[in-house]
């Protein structure tokens, strides 16, 4: 398990989980997200860092298991989670529910028979629904699991359900194979009435199809490319919004506040205005595909489950304007925008902005808060009749408390101070005095005193102070109402008074800014940034007005605790010289100390200060100050200082080091490379003795590409030469797409962010990332456009339209879809016209293939929708190329001819869907685990044949060609040539590794060589099995034989066996190693059905062999017959030390391999044929053991081949019509005449 989160420039936090992440919720509070999914695994991360929280939960043991779908209750206490196992087990349950506290399984929901898509609680986490594979929906009892409402059946699988916002209707969304039957449902969830059937297209395994409006009004729901909101109590379309992307949606959430939803459509994120049904911004692009999205109850983030085990964080507030966003006050619920203009003191601003929100309200209780903060803006401009009016306006439509307190507020402004106070009254109630009721009444305390109550509003606040434990806030209510008295001392000439009520102030000093002092400044104005360095102010003229003689003594301690807040008064205006130099360099050195603490936000504080004082060369601080902010994230302010930097000292290398991380953090690449150039510049040119040793420790940008291209380079080495950017529809050679990854992103991110240190993983990884490519493997038909079709037009999306042309563009956008930039076809993608650049391309398009990040598969003649079956009867399992695109991709999705996925099955590698993996392998013939993870040296040459026999090619020669990857051949393709190319490949495999079993075949023989088929067809039939000499019976035999054969006879024949080399080519003459048989006498069987190719042989040392061949064979020169055993391995013995080709006894060779000839490793040989005797442990033997072992196997029946001799002496195969099964050597036979051991050299 691997945890733990990055972050960006971006506030981007991405976690590495396990598996695809199917489901992800916030807490409450917004600070942790709960994840589920493939691993099977429920886990808890912290959202500012992206650490694991606590031990995962494990939600079953059984291998396999998957969390499909799970939810949090409201309450949080409680997580239920559906299920999905790898195996159908009897009695298992798809339904779990877990304390989400201690972890511990309290309930196994029964009633399901398949996979749980979706899971609810209600409102009130009584109950929570189930929906699943098998059409039914179950309502169950969160404390006991007994079922409370269902089944309820549908037409299809069961893709979401949801409670409505107060809990009394259920929400389901349904999904068939078949047209016109998916729809929404809504039921009572007490009875599980239907109320409402609403016609729409759910997508296919959506994680949320659908969403409830706050109010339970509505429903959004997301279907292909479109969103759509139902009236829920009439099913009436209220609205709709369409968006451009092609693949299937899988999620739609609606924000808290309701001004915006969030659409997933695989990895694209759509962000809609509720109120426009527009579009908002560009869509977001991840780098995974999304199967699960969450809003924080604020509505500022987002968290995105991915495929991969990827979890991402990102913050909205970076993505979308302001204006979609609301505080999280006590009593308010203002927007971003508003609340911005406000705090700055913009009143006109804001009640232009809350004016536009009454004016377009997303909902009622939106269109109250809009009225009653207008109302607020309006008593503090002092508009209280229209202030009145407003609060009056809003309760009307929804009562809420912030309209209740504006009316005071207004009330009370207009002169209606009891009214106020009445009205206050009745709202608040003392019994226990709850946190709200006595933010209540401190308001109404602070109505008081702006009414002039001052005593009186002071002794209330008081009270409340002596009624809580935490009276923090209470204490700066009553500081600032006694600076306010004493400023009102001071204009009154009473200094005396106002400095004892500002030394009464000072017990607030220091406090913390809370929710509720901004709602207090909100409403009143008090400006609560600025009490402390107003009562330090304040109570230095106070006593400098009295004449205090210690006010100049104390004056830099005074400032220097004030900071940058003081500084804004003026009363610094007449202060010494000599003071402000002291000062500033306190400020400085504290700024400085702060920093090296890692106390940012006091460090700015300071470094500010002291810029405030406007020293002649700010340049050092500013730099200083752009450090602080950076770390804290502040980057756009960083920039800001390190612009100001180098304003203030062109010449200095530092500002453009702030400079350039700022650019880098933000994302302004070539900002950063630049400002890093010229900082290396300066350094090289400075005089300072000390800073050309400090640009020692940078990398140049130069070499930064440089290291960067090369790396590019050899990456491209296992690319097509030529590959379609999907974003231009182009044809790019490697030059052009280097050229093109110059100007991206990532490229300049590379070089902008290893400034001090290459790092070639990391170089790699992203640029591995970036030449990802997906290959195209379809059956061509007719004339496919080709690399010079593209070329004239320009672009793929040039084309013309037409069925060829249009294929070729559906494949390219489903590559867009998916993220990836780079895409191979091999009709466009080589130029066929240049034979080196064909040659190449065929030789290396296995491994073209086996490096791309995906080959997408089109099955034109299987329909939508496809079933099970349908890929075995494609005409694309038929094709010679077709065998080496399906074995060497690693990850490979199928198409029907509509480009829907093969079985409807979205997964990103169709090679891990069992049911896809295990129809292949019936059709192929080998194992799953082969077709998975296949490579040349998985399957022996001779299962490798059995497959491409039962492919054809258009042009002949391709039937060899296509196998030039899959046996990792060097033969060079040269079209015209015929059945010569698959002469030469055969001649190869067996050149390369010595084996033979290519030559065990029956049929017609090769025009290269007669040892050779005509065709590949001959390997679809597997030879007979012989039945080995058992283990048991070799030692028997073996005694049996030394009572009739001597040393003198056996050891030389066994001696010559080893001493034979592999089998070789050259010139197309075959030169085999093997145990020669001649033929005495030959005769046609009469017996054979009268036929005159039915033969009848006496063979030397075997006796009689019957065979049938349709060539015509002379009589009369039998002895130019010979039938031999090729089969050299199966004559060597497991337990004989000496290997093949080596000499015994100190003999010399007697037969020569050619040194030119490359050998295959033992990994890479054919291990097909059944050996002559089990295998056996490790024995020393001697050499006459050894030779009568040899002739147990001798005695074994074997496959023959019949040769005829030429008149030069070599020899042809007679091709026979059926296998030559020889019996073996007789018991009377002469060694030394009726067996020679030779290599053969064969035409």
């Amino acid at each position: 398990m691997q945890s733990g989160g990055t972050q960006d420039a971006s506030k981007t936090i991405e976690i590495n989980s396990k598996g695809d992440i199917h489901w992800i919720a916030f807490t409450e509070d917004g600070k942790q997200v709960l994840s589920g999914g493939a691993e099977g695994f429920l886990r808890r991360w912290q959202v500012d860092d992206g650490r694991e929280v606590g031990e995962a939960i494990q939600v079953d043991s059984e291998e396999g298991t998957e969390i499909y779908t799970a939810a949090l209750s409201p309450d949080h206490k409680r997580l239920v989670c559906g299920l999905t196992f790898a195996y159908r087990i009897e009695g298992k349950a798809w339904v779990g529910v877990w304390d989400a506290q201690t972890h511990a399984k309290i309930l196994d929901i029964h009633g399901h028979t398949n996979t749980v898509l979706s899971v609810d609680f209600s409102s009130d986490s009584t109950k929570f629904a189930t929906g699943a594979y098998d059409k039914l929906v179950f309502i169950w009892s969160t404390t006991t699991g007994k079922q409370l409402v269902g089944p309820l059946r549908h037409d299809g699988y069961v893709a979401t359900v949801r409670f409505s916002p107060n809990g009394d209707l259920l929400a389901t969304a349904v999904h068939t194979k078949g047209p016109g039957a998916e729809s929404i449902r809504i039921y009572k969830s007490d009875n599980g009435h239907q109320l409402l059937d609403i016609p729409f297209a759910v997508q296919s395994y959506p994680s949320s199809a659908f969403t409830w409006s706050a109010d339970g009004r509505q429903l959004f729901a997301v279907a292909y490319g479109e969103v759509k909101c139902f009236d829920t109590s009439s099913a009436a379309l209220l609205s709709e919004w369409s968006f451009h992307n092609e693949n299937f949606p899988t999620s739609i959430a609606l924000a808290c506040n309701q001004k915006f939803a969030v659409v997933s459509s695989y990895d694209s994120l759509f962000f809609w205005d509720t109120s426009t049904h527009k579009q908002i911004g560009a869509d977001i692009k991840q780098a995974n595909a999304v199967w699960s999205i969450a809003l924080s109850s604020n509505d500022d983030r987002i968290a995105i489950g991915e495929e991969n085990g990827k979890i991402t964080f990102r913050s909205l507030r970076d993505i979308l304007p302001s204006s979609y966003f609301t505080i999280d006050l006590p009593l308010m619920y203002i927007s971003d925008a508003a609340f911005k203009s406000w705090t700055e003191g913009n009143l006109t601003r804001v009640e232009a902005l809350l004016t536009q929100e009454v004016l377009h309200p997303s909902n009622p209780f939106h269109h109250a808060c809009a009225l009653a903060h207008r109302a607020l803006v309006r008593t503090r401009l002092k508009q209280w009749n229209t202030a009145v009016n407003d609060a009056k306006q809003s309760i009307g439509i929804e009562t809420s408390l912030i309209g209740r307190v504006t009316l005071a507020i207004g009330l009370a402004g207009s002169g209606e101070y009891e009214s106020a106070i009445r009205d206050f009254d009745d709202l608040v109630f003392s019994d226990g005095l709850p946190a709200e009721n006595r933010f209540l009444l401190l308001i109404k305390a602070i109505i008081m005193f702006e009414c002039r109550k001052h005593e009186d509003a002071i002794s209330r606040v008081d009270g409340l102070i002596g009624l809580v434990d935490d009276h923090s806030l209470y204490v700066i209510i009553r500081a600032q109402m006694f600076v306010l008295l004493g400023n009102m001392s001071m204009r009154e000439g009473n200094n005396e008074r106002a400095i004892d009520l500002f030394k009464r102030a000072q017990e607030a000093i220091p406090f913390q800014r809370s929710p509720h002092l901004v709602v207090i400044t909100l409403m009143f104005g008090w400006d609560f940034d600025r009490l402390a360095p107003a009562i330090q102010l304040q109570l230095f003229k106070a006593k400098h007005n009295v004449g205090h003689t210690e006010v100049a003594m104390s004056l830099s301690t005074t400032v220097e605790t004030l900071g940058e807040k003081a500084l804004k008064s003026d009363v610094t205006a007449d202060w010494d010289p000599d003071l402000v130099r002291r000062c500033f360099a306190t400020f400085e050195r504290n700024g400085d100390a702060a920093f090296q603490s890692d106390n940012a936000k006091e460090a700015i504080v300071q470094y500010s200060t002291a810029l405030y004082l406007n020293p002649s060369n700010p340049a050092g601080l500013l730099v200083k100050r752009s450090k602080a902010r950076a770390m804290l994230g502040s980057w756009e302010d960083a920039l800001v200082d390190a612009n100001e930097a180098i304003k203030a000292n062109p010449t200095g290398p530092l500002g453009y080091e702030r400079r350039h991380a700022a650019s880098h953090a933000v994302q302004q690449y070539d900002d950063a490379i630049d400002a890093f150039t010229r900082m290396v510049s300066l350094i090289e040119e400075s005089v300072d003795q000390d800073l050309p040793q400090l640009g020692e420790k940078y990398v140049s940008p130069s070499r930064l590409k440089s290291a960067i291209e090369s790396v590019v380079r050899e990456v491209s080495k296992i690319c097509p030469i030529v590959l379609i950017d999907i974003e231009s529809g182009r044809l790019c050679d490697g030059p052009k797409r280097l050229h093109i990854f110059r100007l991206e992103s990532q490229f300049k991110e590379l070089v902008s962010s290893m400034t001090e240190q290459l790092d070639d993983e990391r170089i790699l990884r992203v640029v591995e990332k970036y030449f990802q490519y997906v290959t195209f493997s379809h059956v061509w038909v007719g004339e496919e456009p080709s690399f010079q079709d593209v070329n004239s037009v320009g672009s793929v999306w040039d084309l013309d339209s037409s069925p060829l042309n249009e294929k070729l563009k559906k494949f390219c956008e489903m590559v867009r879809k998916d993220g990836y930039r780079w895409a191979w076809s091999d009709t466009c993608c080589i130029d066929k016209t240049i034979s080196t650049v064909l040659n190449q391309s065929l030789t290396m398009m296995y491994k073209w293939y086996e490096a791309s990040a995906a080959t997408f598969v089109l099955l034109a003649d299987v329909d939508s929708p496809s079933a099970l079956g349908n890929l075995t009867g494609s005409k694309w399992m038929t094709r010679a190329w077709t065998a080496q695109e399906l074995l060497a991709a690693k990850v490979i999705r199928f198409y029907d001819r509509n480009w829907k996925p093969y079985l409807g099955d979205t997964s990103s590698n169709h090679k891990e869907l069992p049911a896809i993996v295990q129809e292949l392998a019936d059709a192929i013939g080998i194992a799953r685990e082969t077709i998975i993870t296949f490579n040349p040296d998985s399957l022996t040459v001779r299962e490798k044949l059995r497959i491409a026999s039962t492919r054809n090619a258009t042009v002949e020669e391709d039937v060899a060609y296509s196998l030039i990857g899959i046996f990792k051949s060097d033969i060079i393709p040269r079209y015209g040539e015929g059945d010569a190319a698959l002469g030469h490949l055969l001649e190869e495999i067996v050149a390369r590794s010595g084996e033979v079993t290519v030559l065990d075949w029956i049929g017609k023989s090769s025009l290269y060589n007669s040892c050779l088929p005509a065709t590949l067809a001959v390997y679809s039939q597997t030879p007979c099995a012989l039945t080995p000499v058992k283990v048991a019976d070799m030692d028997v035999r073996v005694t049996a034989l030394k009572d009739s054969l001597s040393h003198t006879v056996v050891i030389p024949m066994h001696e010559r066996v080893a001493r034979l080399p592999p089998a070789r080519f050259a010139n197309r003459r075959l030169y085999l190693p093997c145990a020669i048989f001649a033929v005495k006498k030959l005769s046609v069987n009469r017996a054979g059905n009268g036929l005159e190719n039915h033969y009848r042989a006496r063979v030397s040392g075997i006796g009689n062999v019957e065979f049938q061949t349709s060539d015509q064979l002379s009589l009369t020169e039998p002895r130019r017959l010979a039938f031999v055993h090729p089969w050299i391995r199966d004559l060597q013995d497991p337990l004989d030390s000496s290997t093949w080709g080596s000499t015994m006894d100190g003999d010399s060779d007697e037969y020569e391999s050619d040194p030119e000839i490359e050998y295959l490793s033992d990994a890479e040989t054919d291990e097909s044929a059944p050996s002559p005797v089990d295998s056996e442990p490790a024995v020393i033997l001697d050499n006459y053991t050894r030779a009568l072992r040899l002739v147990v196997r001798l005695k074994q029946p074997f496959h023959a081949l019949l040769l005829q001799q030429q008149p030069r002496g070599e020899f042809k195969r007679v091709a026979a019509e059926h296998e030559i099964v020889v019996p073996g050597i007789e018991h009377t036979v002469n060694f030394a005449r009726d067996v020679r051991i030779e290599v053969v050299e064969i035409l």
